[in-house]
């Protein structure tokens, strides 16, 4: 796919266009999509139905520009780490197909183009954006000093539900805030299976995760925060007065979480990454409860 994309530039640019396309996980779209699903659940939920046509591409092509701003910055701050584990060892910084200075160059067009983006909303949504692109910039940086550093990505992927509530009705309710803290639980739920996956190596490394501070746990502590997910979107439905699709899409969810937990139950690394691209289905279904609910 990346190669298609950049076959028709001329040969001397079109190694470093793949390695920027790598660095900023083009090949990689499931973490766009988890940061998607969020966005237009809140979306459909401050429009009560289809959203205006505005916000929707704004920030559809904003949830696509801040992963892969988020993608370039994190590469920069692990670029000494990278290089001890296996599975990120090839990444560009790392294997240095990219500078760190050409990573920052990436990172600050993205967010630059996030943010024109962002102009044509309204100021209360301009205003939320400096948060998310703080806390975009600071959660790479947060896994040296915290276990939880899977908590601030949450923040972060979670942001675009204020500012998309913002964008539509000029507010952020309560509704929207309680959306916001079930999508943190989320983001913990899957980063905690991914990073499974690397951490006896990010243990050597001197890296954090919520992985590392889980430890033997993990299982019941993610069965847990499921369960707790599952609750906090049980009150979004009810306060948003949900019809019978929302609730048939939420006990779908609760089969998926329930599959999550049996793939992972030995840890295999394999079954992990697994179980982590799992939940794009989870934020699929959630998303088409409540499309299909609001509709009626």
């Amino acid at each position: 796919m990346l190669a298609f994309l950049v076959r028709g530039l001329p040969p001397r640019w079109r190694e470093k266009a793949h390695a920027y396309l790598v660095l900023t996980r083009m090949d990689r779209p499931i973490g766009a999509l988890l940061l998607l699903w969020p966005t237009w659940w809140a979306l459909w939920l401050a429009a009560k139905d289809f959203p205006p046509v505005g916000p929707l591409v704004i920030f559809t092509l904003g949830v696509f520009a801040m992963r892969s701003a988020g993608c370039a910055i994190n590469d920069y701050a692990d670029r000494k780490l990278d290089p001890q584990v296996a599975r990120t060892a090839g990444r560009p910084i790392a294997s240095g197909r990219v500078t760190p200075r050409e990573a920052l160059y990436v990172f600050g067009a993205l967010l630059a183009f996030a943010f024109i983006l962002v102009l044509f909303t309204n100021p209360l949504t301009i205003g939320l954006s400096f948060v998310g692109a703080a806390l975009a910039a600071a959660y790479p940086f947060s896994k040296r000093y915290t276990h939880l550093a899977q908590v601030v990505l949450g923040a972060a992927f979670g942001w675009s539900i204020p500012m998309a509530f913002a964008a539509v009705t000029n507010e952020v309710p309560p509704i929207a805030w309680l959306l916001f803290i079930g999508n943190v639980l989320w983001s913990v739920i899957y980063d905690t299976e991914y990073a499974i996956i690397d951490r006896e190596e990010d243990i050597r490394a001197g890296a954090k995760s919520t992985a590392i501070l889980f430890g033997d746990a993990d299982l019941p502590i993610l069965g847990i925060l499921m369960a707790t997910f599952l609750l906090t979107m049980l009150l979004v439905g009810t306060r948003a007065a949900l019809a019978w699709p929302y609730w048939i899409a939420l006990v779908v969810t609760a089969g998926l979480f329930a599959y999550q937990q049996w793939l992972i139950r030995h840890h295999d690394r394999a079954a992990c990454l697994t179980a982590f691209r799992h939940n794009n289905w989870v934020g699929l279904a959630l998303w088409l409860g409540i499309v299909i609910a609001s509709a009626l």
